[in-house]
Order: structure tokens, then C-alpha cells, then sequence
């Protein structure tokens, strides 16, 4: 399958811990011969530590952190290059500092060139990718945040988010965001909107049993 998407476009893959954004981004990023930005490796210790402690994140720590990843989003971009990014973008307004990445800022969010990838999985999947990870020792996000996580996620219906099903195997996840974002001529930046792209349009606040 052809993997190119328009260059001067940024693919957020989003979504709660666990689902497996620097997984797929990775393997994502590999196969469109693309830079990868995991937004882990952007937060600063203070936030690092209040994770680590099982203590959620505020609004006032999200910010900077976003504000930066935007600005490192705006570099790829302006520079025609296309960038997967791995990051919750949990609200609508965190959402929104990312597209703000958009060097020519468009009229409406279907036509900006930072495109939401929703990694949807259970909560059963999502616990046992967490249980699983803080054993090894891998991660600083304890699984006892995920409930906090889950609480904050909210979709807006305006949004066009492509939703795609986390429990498939990676390969074919990368082979649905591949298709969804597949254009016919490289190097051209896509200039209409995209409102075929699959919405999910509730919010999700699920609640672990």
C-alpha cells in the first residue's frame, strides 16, 4: 500500500495511556519516512513526578507542555515536512493549542493540517497495557491514573477525529491511518477538507469496575 501523506501535515495520534500512541506513532512514523514526536518525553520533571506519585495532572500543568509541542509541531510544518505526533489531547481546548501548530490557520478545524487520530480501546485492554507496563518499570504513568484520564476525555461532535479500534494489530492500524490520509500527489499540501473521515462523537467518561 502507498504510504504519503500530504507534506506539511502533522497526524496527532490521541487517546488515554494505554493506548498505544507511541506504539503505533513509531511504527506510523517508519512508514511514512517521517519524524515521530512522543509528547512523554516533552513534559518536564515536575510533571513526571506528580504522575509517578498518582497525582493527575491540572490544566495549568497541561499548558506549557502543549504550548511547547505546538511550537515544535509549527517547525515541522512550516517546513513543508509531514509529523506524527503521540499525545493524550484529552479536551477540545488542548486540541485546539495543537492546531494552532497550522502556519496558515483555516477556516474551520476539518480543512487544518493537524489531523486527530483517536486510539480507542476498553477499559479492560487499557488496564491490562498499564498493569502490564508498570511491572516492567517502563513507564511513569501509574495505572491507578487511568480513571482520572478516562474522566477528562471528551470528544466534541464538530471535530473531525478519525476513531480507530486500539485492539487491532498494529500493522493494521498503521494500513487504516494510511488509507485515511492518503492523497495522489506528494509534496502538495491537501487544500480541501476532509469530511469523509469517521467521527467519534460522544464524549467518553467510562468508569472502571
Amino acid at each position: 500500500m502507498p504510504s504519503r501523506v500530504t507534506a506539511g501535515t502533522a497526524i496527532v495520534l490521541m487517546g488515554v495511556s494505554g493506548a498505544g500512541k507511541s506504539t503505533i506513532g513509531e511504527l506510523l512514523a517508519t512508514e511514512l519516512n517521517c519524524s515521530f514526536l512522543d509528547a512523554d518525553d516533552f513534559h518536564p520533571h515536575s510533571n513526571k513526578e506528580k504522575m509517578r506519585q498518582g497525582i493527575p495532572l491540572t490544566h495549568e500543568d497541561r499548558i506549557p507542555w502543549l504550548n511547547l509541542l505546538r511550537d515544535k509541531l509549527r517547525h515541522h510544518l512550516i517546513s513543508g515536512n509531514t509529523v506524527v505526533l503521540g499525545c493524550s489531547s484529552l479536551q477540545k481546548s488542548y486540541r485546539d493549542i495543537l492546531r494552532s501548530a497550522d502556519p496558515h490557520p483555516p477556516s474551520s478545524t476539518s480543512c487544518c493540517c493537524c489531523h486527530f487520530v483517536l486510539l480507542d480501546a476498553t477499559v479492560d485492554l487499557l488496564t491490562r497495557r498499564l498493569t502490564e507496563r508498570a511491572k516492567q518499570g517502563t513507564h511513569f504513568m501509574p495505572p491507578k491514573l487511568l480513571q482520572s484520564q478516562l474522566d477528562l476525555l471528551q470528544i466534541d461532535p464538530s471535530e473531525p477525529i478519525l476513531k480507530v479500534d486500539a485492539s487491532l494489530p498494529p500493522p493494521a492500524i498503521v494500513s487504516t491511518i494510511i488509507s485515511a490520509f492518503l492523497i495522489s500527489s506528494p509534496g502538495h499540501r491537501q487544500p480541501s477538507c476532509r469530511p469523509d473521515f469517521p467521527q467519534h462523537t460522544t464524549s467518553t467518561a467510562a468508569t472502571i469496575q
